[in-house]
Parts: C-alpha cells; sequence; structure tokens
C-alpha cells in the first residue's frame, strides 16, 4: 500500500495529485527549483526537496535528481504529473530500480509510444523523419518533437526556405522542455478537429475508454479550451484508443489523440500520462483520475466496465499573457484570483504569488460542468467574466469570446478558429467609463468624500491611464456637494468602491491599487504620470523585449551597421520554455544592438534600433 508519494512535477498539477493524496491519508513530498522555492506546491506539500537551480535542464529534467530526492525523503512511489520526465522510460526505470513504485504505464509502453515516431510506426503510420525528403509538393508540414507535448517543439512550415529555421527552433524547444532534441516532419493537416480519447488501464487485462474529449482551440498548438465529450462525434474512436493501448500492454491512465478531418480519424499520438485536460473528463463521468492511478499502482482491478458518462464539461486555461501582442507570456505579482462558487479552479498559484520567467505561463484551469453543452459553456463564459484576476495581463477576455463566438457554441470550430478570428477576439473594448471610476476612486483617497471644493471656479482635475495599450484622460470637479463629472451622476465615491449613475441606470465599479495598476471590475489600467519621464523615451526603430528573458542567439553576422530587411529576424528570446523572435520592424540600418547570446533581460529593455531607409 502506498503511504508517499513524491510529485516529480512542479505547479498546478502537483498541487492537483497532491489534494487527492491528502484525501487518501497519503504522505506527499514536492520537489522544487530555486525559482520554485516559495511556489504554492512547494509550500503545500508535507515535506519538500530543493533541486539546485533554474532552469527545467538543471531541475525538473534531472531525473537523477529526482530519484535520489525521493528515496530521501521516505517516498513510496513517484507520479510524474504531465510535461517534464512523465514519459521519459529511463526515468520511470529508475524509479523502479530504486525501489519505488512507478505511478505510471510500464517504461517499455512509455517507450514504444512516448516518441512520437515510434507510436505511428507502431499504428502502422509512417512520417516524414527526414527532412531532406520534404518537398514543395509535401507542404504545409508540421515540424515537430518526438518527445512530450503541449506544444513545445512545433513548427509550421509553408515555405521550403523556412524549413531549416523551424528546425533549429524546434530542437532548441523540445530539449529545453523535455531533454530531447528529436524532431520529426509529418504532413500538415489544415483546419481538423483535435480530438482525443482517455484510456484507463490495470495489471489485469481490463481497458476504459472514458469518452471524447475536444482539444480544437488552440494557439502555438498548445490547447486552451477543451471539453468532453466532444459534440457531435460516434464512438469508434473509443475502439481505436483501446486497439493502441492493448498493442503496448498499457497500464494507467493515458491519452490518445487524433486529428478529425474530411470525416476520417487521422492518428496523432498516444501520450503515456495524465493529460492537461483530465478535469473535464472527471467532471463528466464522476471519477478521480489521480485516485484511480494510485489504486491501479497498488495493484487494484477496475470494474468490468466504466461508469457512466453525465453531462457536459468545459476548461478553460488561464495564461499570464497577451493573446494581441502574439501570446507573448506576462510576469509579475498575482495579487488576486477567485472564481465564482460552482466553478472548479485548478491552480498552482495563491494570492500574493509571483510569475516567474522560466516556466509555462498557465496560471489556472476553470472547469464548469452542466446537464447539456449549451449550459456548460454559459456558466464558465460568465463565470470567467466575473472572476477577479489581479495581476499581470491574462487572457480572460479572450476566453470569454472564444466561448461565446457563434463558430463555437454551434460546436462548428477546428484548430484554425484562432487564426481566423484572433484579430476580432484581441480587439480592445475596455468599459468607457472605468477609467473615471479609478479617477474618483484615488481623488476619494486624497481629498475625504467631501473635501477639496473650492469656493471659486476652476478648472477640472485631470488623470491619464493606459487601458489596453491606449492612453484615456478623464476630467472631474470637486464641489460642495462632493465629487463631479460632466455626463454622469457619481452615487458614490470610495477607494474600493465607485457608483455612477447614467441614464437612470447606476453601476458599480470595485477598485483594487497596486502601485500604478488598478482594476477596476474587468479592466485593467495603468495610471500615467503627470509628466512623462524623459529618461523613459527611447529612439524611433527601438525594438524592446516584449517580456523577460534570456537572449539565446542572435542572427549570424549581425552587427552595428549592419543593414537589415523588413522582417528579417534579428535575434531569439527563450521566456517560459518558448522562444520569441525578434524581427525587423522596417528595411533599414540597425544602429544598436546592446545584447548578446546569454544576457538575461527584463521587459521592455532595448534589444536593438533600425533606423529605417
Amino acid at each position: 500500500m502506498i503511504t508517499s508519494v513524491l510529485v516529480a512535477n512542479r505547479g498546478e498539477i502537483a498541487c492537483r495529485v497532491f489534494r487527492t493524496c491528502r484525501q487518501w491519508g497519503i504522505r506527499t513530498i514536492a520537489v522544487h527549483s530555486d525559482a520554485d522555492a516559495n511556489a504554492l506546491h512547494a509550500r503545500e506539500a508535507d515535506a519538500a526537496v530543493r533541486l539546485p537551480g533554474a532552469s527545467p535542464a538543471d531541475t525538473y529534467l534531472r531525473g537523477d535528481l529526482i530519484v535520489k530526492a525521493a528515496v530521501a525523503a521516505g517516498a513510496d512511489a513517484v507520479h510524474p504529473g504531465y510535461g517534464f520526465l512523465s514519459e521519459n522510460a529511463d526515468f520511470a526505470r529508475a524509479v523502479r530500480d530504486a525501489g519505488l513504485v512507478w505511478i505510471g504505464p510500464p517504461p517499455e509502453a512509455v517507450e514504444a509510444m512516448a516518441s512520437k515516431t515510434r507510436a505511428k510506426e507502431l499504428m502502422g503510420i509512417a512520417p516524414l523523419t527526414d527532412p531532406a525528403d520534404v518537398t514543395e509538393a509535401d507542404l504545409p508540414v508540421l515540424v515537430k518533437a518526438a518527445a512530450g507535448g503541449g506544444g513545445r517543439g512545433m513548427r509550421v512550415v509553408r515555405d521550403l526556405a523556412d524549413l531549416d529555421a523551424a528546425l533549429t527552433a524546434a530542437r532548441a524547444e523540445a530539449t529545453s522542455a523535455f531533454g530531447d532534441g528529436e524532431v520529426f516532419v509529418e504532413p500538415y493537416l489544415e483546419n481538423g478537429r483535435h480530438v482525443e480519447v482517455q484510456i484507463l488501464a490495470d495489471t489485469h487485462g481490463t481497458v476504459w475508454a472514458l469518452g471524447t474529449r475536444d482539444c480544437s482551440l488552440q494557439r502555438r498548438h498548445q490547447k486552451v479550451i477543451e471539453e468532453a465529450p466532444a459534440p457531435g462525434l460516434t464512438p469508434e474512436l473509443h475502439d481505436l484508443a483501446v486497439r493502441a493501448a492493448r498493442a503496448v500492454d498499457y497500464v494507467g491512465a493515458g491519452t490518445v489523440e487524433f486529428l478529425v478531418a474530411d470525416g476520417r480519424a487521422h492518428f496523432l499520438e498516444m501520450n503515456t500520462r495524465l493529460q492537461v485536460e483530465h478535469p473535464v473528463t472527471e467532471a463528466v463521468f464522476g471519477i478521480d483520475l489521480v485516485a484511480l492511478q494510485l489504486r491501479v499502482a497498488e495493484g487494484h482491478a477496475l470494474e468490468a466496465d466504466p461508469p457512466r458518462a453525465r453531462g457536459h464539461a468545459v476548461e478553460a486555461r488561464l495564461y499570464a499573457e497577451d493573446p494581441a501582442s502574439g501570446w507573448a507570456p506576462q510576469t509579475g505579482r498575482l495579487h488576486r484570483l477567485a472564481v465564482p462558487d460552482g466553478i472548479r479552479l485548478d491552480t498552482g498559484y495563491t494570492d500574493g504569488d509571483d510569475i516567474g520567467v522560466h516556466y509555462d505561463p498557465m496560471l489556472a484551469k476553470a472547469v464548469a460542468h452542466a446537464p447539456t453543452r449549451a449550459e456548460a459553456v454559459r456558466r464558465l463564459a460568465g463565470a470567467l467574466e466575473r472572476a477577479v484576476i489581479h495581476g499581470p495581463v491574462t487572457n480572460r477576455d479572450l476566453l470569454v469570446r472564444s466561448l461565446r463566438h457563434e463558430e463555437f457554441t454551434s460546436g462548428r470550430m477546428d484548430t484554425g478558429f484562432y487564426d481566423r478570428h484572433l484579430t476580432d477576439l484581441t480587439r480592445s473594448a475596455p468599459d468607457p467609463l472605468a477609467p473615471l471610476a479609478a479617477a474618483l476612486a484615488d481623488a476619494s483617497t486624497r481629498t475625504g468624500r467631501f473635501g477639496g471644493w473650492r469656493n471659486l471656479p476652476s478648472g477640472p482635475q485631470v488623470k491619464r491611464y493606459a487601458v489596453a495599450g491606449e492612453e484615456h484622460e478623464v476630467r472631474y470637479h470637486h464641489t460642495r456637494t462632493g465629487l463631479t463629472a460632466e455626463g454622469v451622476h457619481v452615487v458614490r465615491a470610495d477607494p474600493g468602491l465607485v457608483v455612477l449613475e447614467t441614464d437612470g441606470v447606476q453601476r458599480r465599479f470595485d477598485i483594487a491599487r497596486y502601485g500604478d495598476r488598478v482594476h477596476v471590475n474587468a479592466t485593467a489600467l495603468t495610471a500615467l504620470p503627470r509628466f512623462p519621464d524623459p529618461a523613459t523615451q527611447h529612439a524611433p526603430g527601438s525594438l524592446l523585449a516584449p517580456m523577460p528573458g534570456t537572449v539565446v542567439r542572435v542572427a549570424e553576422g549581425l552587427t552595428e551597421g549592419s543593414t537589415v530587411q523588413a522582417g528579417q529576424p534579428l535575434l531569439w528570446l527563450e521566456a517560459m520554455k518558448m522562444e520569441h523572435r525578434i524581427t525587423a520592424p522596417v528595411t533599414g540600418k540597425l544602429t544598436a544592438l546592446p545584447v548578446g547570446v546569454g544576457r538575461q533581460v527584463e521587459m521592455g529593455a532595448l534589444l536593438a534600433v533600425v533606423e529605417s531607409d
């Protein structure tokens, strides 16, 4: 019987596994990098072991250090979570060789399916493994990491001239995320549906197929919104998934993924681990997949038939990122995160935690379950809209608009959804009264509710705010009766609450301020100084770091004085396990290049200056 579990992972999935372990009376053990020393998963565990360093390669990808930590902490078993070493057969063997229980499939099954190239061969599908085989007729193709998942190490190539660069970037990204730089090339099927089947198998020959999930809404090949069951599909995929599991004598939880296009299901891969989106299956089937993983690892048999599915569940991944700026990840303090009752929130953060640069920017997963799909979608969209999220920029507005988009509500979405609709979904639509509410709340802290008025007429007070990249100026007056503003009636103005009335309708604005950052209901604003600081001004053509990160590559031969073409890659910035390409905005001369390979930069740091011709 398992009495203590070490989770060889971090963040949300570690906290998720710990939750079930606590319910079962199992002792929990965390591992953490130096960057995660104060992370929620390290604080929640009964014991925690430090992995010296910050990068994944030095910490969460060091199987030897994790096994050593498990033995030192007295763990009975190791749960790999997802990502990192979760699909590494050598790590699974090392855990077993140390006398520990591996809460996952046999290393042989991991080995057979964890490499996407070998998995395809097992299923009778031959990928184009040699880039030299790719011709114009094959385009578009997908460069894909052989190990891992989560969209890491993937690039779509539509022009043969871009293939070498895509291979280089994919290998670097895969090595950073999974410790394995193997990549392959396969045909890229445009605008199909990404559908998967959850399986669970025991050591007694029983294999459950726990319904389908649709994961078609993706950015950078990483899922954003998932649901179960996949709308409009029949259960034929269950048989294919069970066949894949039996082909490798699978044990434990796993997922078989397909791309459904032109009425056909194309096998993509088998993930030999728990998936990020497993909560929607749990909600529909009324089960705890982590608890079932523990039971299977202890040798217990599953029931002959899986439980019945009930209702519909939808999950949205909340990321600290700016979808309108190329999905740029964001960092900083998460001051507050809360969703309405009735919504499941799986997260690796709590109020006051810092979001750093070293790992994936996912803050949480919000899950709604209801008797019908329409009810579940409506419930989740409404909950996200009312959620309190104070901190860095997030994709919350994108999620709400996606869930309410006609293409999604009608179940007609595919993997090209964001390619078609991103511009509309990220179009700025801030509340026009939010800047005024922020200004009135600020004024109430400095003058009191009825202070600051003058007997003689005077000009209005002026405040400026940046909202979604645009500047807004608001004006208000101090009068004998309090604060006033043209066109609205100020019912109440306190530091944390402003009530405004327009056309006989009163609206309530909850205010929270953190330095120069102000949150007014769901709108985030930045208070601007009255007089701009000249030191913060940059020359025309300046390229600034869109996020904190490390310069990992500079274009070959690039120096100050080089002539560059518009769109030409200048350097590559790595942040949160993704490479971000910085390109020349115009054709001209590179007049400044103050950074080099290995340089760590903060968001807004000057990377280069290109002077236009």
